[in-house]
């Protein structure tokens, strides 16, 4: 497959070793022979081609960059490219990877025992076992803390009771990593439980009539006395740090993602530019279709830069939360902004399916909202710069 013609002017990926572009390479391949014919039909059906599943695991992109249990063992770069990569396709199928290795399995790694880790990962890893992530609530989204989700300690486990939502594998999932309170008052914490499937009171039911994201399996958790046994209890965390650090994660996968919805919109818009015909020539012949080009493509490139500059401060372990915030905030900005103007360059083919861009952009809407919005993000970057919380 050729290269994007603007990384290549660039020189934006000379900087990658081998194993990285292999890495790049193959997820590109697979996503784009496998993935990409089927979407269309997918995101009208609102469904997610989970045959797939056993070949998204073979492929080594579940849980990547953890080490052992059956993971790949990227380095950061290289999770960057293959979460980069899934999502030039869609974000639906980037959402599915991300959730089950960062938001999933990476809890389990860093929090879990030994044998929650060898139970849990090597299934998670080849997809036989798929993951959800239970934090967000019907009234409690970007405060966390205020969660209504509760477990109560009983002989040989806990009981949950509550609700989460909007929660992408729900319906599929054979285990959810769920967030509840335990404790009263100021005594109370957040504790970590892996509810499976099969428990009693236990449901996912699938979210319905989405307008975005419609390829990928967004559910519900419904808690009703649900009894979770003291070995699916995670011991290593409590508190918000537990759920905040594997947001850190999933965010930096969002910050590499969104660049390829934005890269596919910017050569779809190139390309169809030097073929469509007005007024005797082609459009990227026009001055203002140029300049669009060109606004989109410097986004693009900046985003790759700051999204590169993170990998190397991970690998070096000297990556920081308000760091990832600023490259979700800013590479899904410009993801966005290169959707909606890509589209402008189709004119009227811009919104039919025909074309990806309507889908990238309407998918796009929901990636600046979730795991932690955009707003929020500001916030956090503001206080950051100032030492003052506009939070409250």
């Amino acid at each position: 497959m050729k290269p994007s013609p603007l990384l290549d002017l660039f020189a934006v990926e000379s900087v990658y070793t081998q194993d990285q572009r292999m890495v790049r390479d193959a997820v590109r391949a697979w996503s784009r022979e496998r993935f990409l014919p089927r979407v269309r039909e997918a995101y009208r059906d609102e469904t997610f081609p989970d045959d797939l599943v056993p070949e998204i695991g073979a492929l080594g992109v579940l849980g990547a960059n953890l080490h052992g249990y059956g993971c790949a063992g990227m380095d950061s770069a290289s999770y960057g490219l293959a979460m980069r990569e899934l999502e030039w396709v869609d974000s639906g199928l980037r959402s599915f990877a991300s959730v089950q290795g960062a938001l999933c399995m990476w809890p389990i790694y860093a929090y879990g025992d030994e044998a929650q880790k060898q139970r849990f990962l090597p299934r998670m890893a080849t997809g036989e076992l798929i993951g959800c992530f239970g934090l967000t609530e019907p009234d409690s989204g970007s405060d966390p803390g205020s969660m209504r989700t509760r477990a109560k300690k009983v002989d040989g486990g806990w009981v949950l009771d509550g609700a989460k939502m909007w929660i992408t594998n729900a319906p599929i999932a054979g285990v959810a990593v769920v967030w509840a309170k335990v404790g009263d008052g100021d005594a109370s914490t957040i504790r970590g439980f892996l509810v499976e499937r099969g428990f009693e009171g236990f449901t996912t039911p699938k979210m319905r009539h989405k307008m975005s994201l419609r390829a990928s399996w967004t559910g519900e958790i419904v808690l009703e006395g649900c009894f979770v046994p003291d070995a699916n209890v995670l011991p290593g965390v409590e508190g918000l740090k537990g759920p905040l650090s594997c947001l850190t994660q999933a965010r930096y996968g969002i910050a590499w993602g969104a660049l390829g919805a934005a890269q596919c919109c910017f050569e779809t818009a190139q390309r169809y530019s030097t073929e469509r015909l007005q007024f005797g020539k082609p459009i990227g012949a026009f001055q203002l279709t140029q300049q669009k080009l060109v606004d989109m493509g410097a986004r693009i490139v900046n985003g790759h830069l700051l999204a590169w500059h993170l990998a190397q401060l991970k690998d070096a372990g000297k990556l920081t939360p308000i760091q990832v915030s600023l490259a979700k905030r800013e590479n899904v900005g410009l993801a966005l902004d290169v959707a909606r103007t890509a589209r402008g360059v189709l004119g009227g083919n811009g919104i039919m399916d025909e074309f990806p861009i309507m889908r990238h952009a309407a998918n796009l809407e929901s990636v600046y909202t979730y795991e932690g919005t955009h707003e929020v993000h500001t916030l956090a970057i503001g206080r950051a710069l100032t030492g003052l919380s506009a939070f409250a």
